[in-house]
This record gives structure tokens, sequence and C-alpha cells, in this order.
């Protein structure tokens, strides 16, 4: 691993930058009250500041902004309301069931919106026994309120100063993620791979593509700053993004039968090159990506037209020492290998000029499309749509009914005088962190919560004990505060190890106390909740992963049919615009990565509610294989070559034929006859007949060695077009079997 890359990704990230700020935002305030002698008194205000802070989760700069403004009106109400009521124990129990039901359901309406809400319950789990001190619970409810409205203007100003920041940062972590998966590409040439391994971090490592570009785009397409100001800097970062999906879909290109290759070429050095020169792209990209991030200049690491030579040489010395009429094909599938490597290659190096031009040339930059058409558009809050879902068979209804069935189930056990528990509040925050809509996330971030809590707990007593001097305390409080929310998105159990330092030093710093006490009472109550979380999750209207299977194969069947329709459309010399394409092709890649985010998923759920887990598992491989074939065949769409050996309309058909079969049986409708008889036709290509001429060619010892990297013979282009459709059609019919074996 090179730590030093590493480092520079993780201080250049967006996670360390809002980490940092929400850590400042909560501390300077701090300070002063510190200083004034009113910390104390005024304690709710750097929470307030704290909490609201956790609201402001990635996406446009006005979506970022009226979410903040909402979520302090409903946590001064929430607060208000919690502190009138704790006294009065019947009354908390509908408070819970009436705030649990509404803020949970307010998920109908998006992530951002999901987020508002669950920290709404944070705050009166906070409030709901009262807030520390002897005020009224206006005051409490204001101070806290002012806090929050104190990160408002911390936010509005550091956006004001640095508009484009989240967006540098988002757009090179897209570039780092492409860096990553370019490297596990490259495994599949090393010697000896394990194939299976390899595809199912292949299949994650897409879903986690897929999250990032989706939320990087409605940050760069719906930032005015970006799309409506003709700046240089909004024009070059649009266009980075654009060419980092340009990228993405080259490399899903690179797709092959890996094994085949193997087989062929694993007792030659080629494949070990590739590997190599694979890695040294690999390390490009994340350079270029950390550059983007930290909004740097930057160089190549090393001269990569230098290497891709040095590549092509010694593909070129393998085919003239071992080509002939027998490997004929197999050295035509390595020569298409080495042009996509060089099609990489070339991207690589235009980000690298694209980056490093003059500002001012920046300003002719045009992408020529309707960039509003990539994002979904704004919906305005339907009162509709809302009381539409207070269905039992709405996911986010039931999802609602589990938090709150889960808030006063715990609740009551902390009433319960046997149990001895003091500070009510972390077991319902431990609940409410916890538990997801999905029985797998909520399993996984239960075993996370634990483990974080247990060390956390442990090296803040250590802490506390051991390092006694209050100035190292605050710099170690500091450096957890922005640790944790540094790595809350993506290390979840060390994000919780960090926190519960700075809340064990927090409790230090405002009342010091016995704190082998704080330890115990802190592992003690999230056990309880954790336990409680769990057999809500199993027993309380659990929603099951297997129970969307049909759905979101129906889904990526529907996408990627239009995908590959368009890009056979495209070789037929029809007229389709460049942005119809681009935004179907982005629909492919999106449903391929929730069906596979579905079935990962899926494997965490119980024993008994894997159903259909293997012919799931067939569907989620054969609709990567067809993506990522559809994809490789685009290439040539691309070119604006004309292929009349190939017969295409026959193709479009036989492969339809089988995709209208599978989307009728998903449906659950009866299939077509005429579906029957165009998937058994047969196109009448003229490639066997091409291919047969050059074989009787190289044996009569008319082989030329030709060396342009660049050039490929029509006749290789050919044997892979028919190839890929050939492919593609096997994975429309095994999917179209696979289909037929699902039960629901």
């Amino acid at each position: 691993m090179n730590y030093a890359s590493e480092l520079k990704k993780f201080v250049t990230s967006q996670y360390i930058y809002s980490g940092t700020r929400i850590a400042l935002a909560v501390v300077i305030p701090s300070i002063i009250l510190a200083y004034l002698g009113l910390l104390k008194e005024f304690f709710l205000f750097p929470l307030g500041t704290l909490f609201l802070a956790l609201t402001d989760s990635t996406g446009p700069f006005h979506r970022r902004r009226n979410a903040l403004i909402v979520a302090s009106g409903f946590y001064f109400f929430v607060s208000l309301i919690a502190g009138l009521l704790k006294d009065f124990p019947p009354l908390i129990f509908l408070e819970i069931i009436i705030f649990g039901m509404f803020f949970t359901m307010l998920g109908v309406y998006g992530q951002r919106l999901a987020a508002v809400g669950s920290l709404t319950l944070v705050v009166l789990a906070i409030f709901i026994d009262g807030a520390p001190g002897a005020h009224s619970a206006f005051y409490n409810a204001l101070v806290f309120t002012l806090g929050g409205i104190w990160f408002i203007l911390v936010f509005m100003l550091v956006t004001v100063i640095k508009p484009y920041k989240l967006a540098e940062q988002m757009i090179g972590e897209n570039y780092i993620e492409l860096g990553n998966y370019l490297k596990l590409k490259a495994h599949f040439y090393h010697s000896k791979p394990d194939f299976d391994v390899l595809y199912k971090q292949i299949f994650a490592l897409q879903v986690r593509i897929k999250e990032h570009q989706e939320a990087t785009r409605e940050v760069v397409f719906k930032t005015r700053q970006i799309v409506r100001e003709s700046t240089s800097t909004s024009r070059l970062l649009i266009q980075l993004f654009l060419n980092s999906l340009d990228l993405y879909e080259i490399l899903l290109t690179s797709t092959n039968d890996y094994r085949k290759l193997q087989n062929t070429f694993g007792n030659k050095n080629i494949l070990e090159k590739i590997h190599n020169y694979l890695n040294l792209l690999s390390n490009e990209l994340v350079h270029i990506g950390i550059s983007i991030q930290g909004g740097l200049k930057t160089t190549p690491i090393t001269d990569i037209s230098a290497e891709l030579h040095a590549l092509h040489e010694e593909y070129y010395q393998l085919r003239n020492q071992h080509l002939n009429a027998e490997t004929l094909e197999d050295f035509m599938i390595l020569r298409q290998i080495m042009h996509r490597i060089s099609a990489i290659s070339e991207e690589t190096q235009k980000i690298y000029l694209l980056k490093s031009q003059d500002i001012k040339l920046a300003k002719s930059l045009s992408t020529g499309l309707d960039l509003e058409k990539f994002v979904q558009k704004d919906e305005k809050l339907n009162s509709k749509v809302f009381l539409e879902n207070f269905s039992i068979k709405s996911n986010h209804f039931r999802h609602a009914v589990r938090i709150t069935t889960a808030l006063l189930v715990g609740y009551a056990i902390s009433k319960i005088e046997i149990f001895h528990i003091q500070k009510t509040f972390w077991i319902l925050i431990t609940i409410l962190a916890i538990m997801r809509p999905a029985y797998s996330i909520t399993k996984h971030r239960n075993i996370l919560r634990l483990y974080g809590t247990i060390g956390g707990a442990a090296a803040g007593l250590f802490v506390i004990y051991f390092i006694t001097n209050p100035l190292t305390q605050f710099v170690i409080f500091l450096i957890c505060l922005v640790l944790t929310f540094s790595l809350l998105k993506d290390k979840y159990a060390w994000s919780v190890f960090f926190m519960t330092i700075y809340i064990f030093l927090m409790f230090n710093f405002l009342k010091p106390e016995d704190f082998s006490e704080l330890f115990m009472e802190r592992l003690i109550d999230t056990a309880i909740a954790g336990v409680i979380v769990f057999l809500v999750s199993y027993l309380v209207l659990p929603v099951w992963e297997h129970q969307k299977n049909r759905t979101f194969m129906l889904n990526y069947i529907l996408a990627n049919h239009k995908y590959l329709n368009n890009i056979i459309e495209i070789l037929q010399q029809k007229h389709i615009p460049i942005q119809d394409y681009k935004i179907s092709r982005k629909h492919a890649v999106v449903s391929l990565a929730n069906l596979s985010d579905n079935f990962q998923k899926m494997l965490s759920d119980p024993k008994g509610q894997q159903k259909n887990l293997e012919n799931v598992h067939q569907f989620v491989t054969t609709s990567h294989l067809f993506t990522a074939y559809s994809a490789s065949l685009s290439q040539y769409a691309q070119k604006n070559t004309v292929y009349r050996e190939i017969d295409f309309e026959n193709w479009k058909n036989k492969i339809n034929a089988e995709l209208s079969r599978t989307i009728a049986i998903l449906q659950k409708q009866e299939i077509k006859k005429d579906d029957f008889a165009e998937s058994k036709l047969t196109p009448e290509d003229l490639v066997n007949e091409l291919l047969e001429k050059r074989k009787e060619e190289i044996t009569e010892n008319e082989f030329y060695d030709r060396r342009d990297p660049k050039n490929i013979s029509h006749l290789t282009e050919l044997k892979n077009i028919r190839e890929l459709l050939e492919l593609i059609y096997n994975q429309a019919r095994d999917q179209r079997k696979i289909a037929e074996k699902v039960t629901d």
C-alpha cells in the first residue's frame, strides 16, 4: 500500500474537510463560552451546532441550505415539546409514537429529509427527560436552536468563500474510485488470479462508483455556480466529470473471458506486462483524483506514452513469434485488449491535458449537452405522497413502525428501576444510529457500533486517567471530533470509536466523575439498544431483500434493453442524439448497481429469507457481463465506421426477442409468439468467410509486421463485434432461463 498516497487522499477529501469545519464550528463558540465562564450555562449551544451539522449531507447548495433551515425549525419544536412533557410519562409514550412515525416517514421525500427526520428524533432523545440545568423548556430549546443557526451562518460563509470546493472533492474522489476499479481489473492479468473473489470485489465497487457518480452528478449539474455561471472553473469541472463518465464506460469495455485468456497466454510474459501497466495507469488516475480534490495542478507520475510503447513492442514481438492460422483468433482477442488499453491511456492523457491547461483556454469548453436532463427534477413536497405511504405495503411505513416500536421499548426499559439506567438518551440514540430500513445494514451497523463503543470506551478511560493535562486532553478531544465526522460515512466503527472518546472527554470537562461507571453504563446501554434493534428488525414488519428481486431485475432489463438498442441503431447509422445515448447509458449502469446492491444486502439476511439466492446470484453475474459487453460494443458505435458485413437488424431482433421474453416473465405476462421465432434467427454475417480467407493468407506466408498501435484491422473489429453480439445474446438467453426459475 502506498501510505503517502492514502494520506493525501484522506487529507484532501471532502470528509476531512467537512469534519474539520464541523469541529471548528462546535469548538470555537465552546472556547469563547468557556473563557467567559458560561460553557456549563450554555452547553446546549455547541450541542445544537453539532446536531444541525450532522444533517448537512452532500448535495447542491440550495438543497443543503433548505434542509438546515427546516431541521433547525424541527429541532426547536421537538426540544420545546419534549421539555414541556418531561414530567408526564404517559404523554411521553404518545410523544414517541407521534414524532417517531412522522419524522421517520419523512424518508418518503428522499435521503436528505430522512436524515433530518432521524436526527430530529435524536434531539427528542436528548430532551426526553429534560435538558441539563434548571432552565425552562423554552429557554433550553432556544439556546439549542441558536447553536444550530450558528452552524447555518458558518455553512453560508464557507460556501461563499469556496463555492466550488465540494464539487472538486467529489469529482476528485470519482477519479480515485476509477483508479481503484482499474487496479482490480489489473489483477485479472496477474498470474493465477482468484476469479470469484475478484468478480465479487468488482461488483461491490461498481455499486460504490454508481452511488458516488449519482451524488456527484447532482452536485455538479444542480449547483448554480457551476452550471449557470460561465466561469472557467465551472466549465472545467463539468468537463472533468463528463470525462470521468466516459472513462468509466471505457473501463467497463475491458471485460474479457479472463479464464480463456489465462489458458492461452498465461505462460507468456505479456499478461504480467499488462498487469503492471494497468497498475501504473491506476496510480495515475488516483494521482489525478488527489490533485482535483486539492485544487492543485499536476503532471503525470510516469511517461505514459513511453510505457505504452514498450507494452506494444512486447505484444508485437510475441505476435511475430507465435502468430499462425491456428492462433490468429487468439491474437485478435489480445489485439483488441491492447486497443482498449490504448483508449484508457489516451483518455488519461486527455484528462491530464484538460486539468493542466491554461485557465483562459477553459472558457472555450462546452459539453453541448442539456445538463439538466441528467439529474432528477426537484419535486415539491406533496402531502398526498406522504399520506399514500401510510400503508402496510409501504417500506417507509414499515420502517417507521419498527423505529417507533424500538424507541418505545427502549424508553420503557430505561424506566425499569432494576436496570439503574441513568441516561435514557444513550439507549434511544443508539437505536436511531443503528436501525436502518434494510435488515442487512442494521445488522452490520449493530456489530460495528458495538466494536467501536468497546474500543472507544477503553481508549477514553485511558486518556482520562493517564493523560491528565487539560490542554493535551483538549487537543485529543478536537482530533477525535474531526475524525468522528470525517470517518462517519465510510468507516463507521472507527467513527464510533473516536465519538466515544470525545463523549467521555466532554463529560469529563463538564462534570468530572467516576468514569468506570460511565464506561459500564455506555456498554450496557449499547448492548441493550443492540438487542432491541435486532429483535424489532427481525420481528416487526420486516422487509427482506428477496421481496425486491423481481423489481430490480425488471428495472435492469428495461434500462439495458434501451441502452443496447441505442448502440445497435448507431451502428446501423441511425441518428441517435448523443444526449439520449448518454442518458440511456446512465440508467443502464444505475440499474445494474441497484441490482448488485440488492444482492449484496440479501447475503446478510437470515438464511431462511435468502430465497432464490443462487438464481439471483447468476442473474447478477450475467447482468454485469451483459452491460460490460454492451459497453464494449458501444466503442465501435462511437467510431462512425460502417460495418456492412454484420447483420445488425437480425442481431437486434434476436436479442430483443430474448429480452422481451424475460420482461414478460418478470411481469407475469404472456409471451408473444413472435418472440419465440425471432430468438432463433440466424444473422447473415460475412465474418467467418473473411476470417477463413485471412487464415489462408497467413498459411501462404502473407503476413506483414505492421506496428501501428492506433490502427486495428477491419477484420479484427468485425470479429470482435460479432463475438460481442453473440455474447450479449447468450447472456440475454441465460437471463431469461434464470428469470423462469425465480419465484416470489
